[in-house]
């Protein structure tokens, strides 16, 4: 089993779930979050203010901030995640900075409460 974890804009939210219930995945979580990729970025200055230099932090500006994303978690079955992941991409590529991000992680196991099933039962 893996955990396939993406980052994407909150406008596209419904392409995403569209798309995930397309490549066939029914059960996921979607979180609000903030966060921010490497660009547009002095890393000197952010280095500064997360040091505690007002300069650097006034300078950082609006580049410093924290931008509203969306973080959308499954799990499914390892031959799953391939179509799952260009779904992904495909719903929310724009070419520009910010489309976001995806993780693939390892799960170990899983168990279903309600029944103690464990391991893709517990997903299916």
């Amino acid at each position: 089993m893996k955990e396939v974890i993406a980052v994407v804009r909150m406008n596209m939210m419904n392409r995403t779930k569209a798309a995930l219930s397309d490549a066939g995945v029914a059960a996921y979580f979607a979180h609000e979050a903030q966060g921010r990729g490497l660009g547009f970025v002095n890393t000197d200055l952010l280095e500064g203010a997360q040091q505690g230099y007002e300069e650097a932090a006034a300078l950082l500006g609006e580049k410093g901030k924290l931008y509203p994303k969306r973080m959308i978690t499954a799990v499914m079955e390892d031959d799953q995640v391939e179509d799952v992941v260009e779904a992904i991409i495909k719903a929310n590529r724009t070419g520009k900075p910010g489309d976001g991000k995806i993780f693939v992680l390892p799960v170990g196991d899983a168990v279903r409460i309600r029944t103690a099933e464990t391991g893709v039962k517990s997903i299916s």
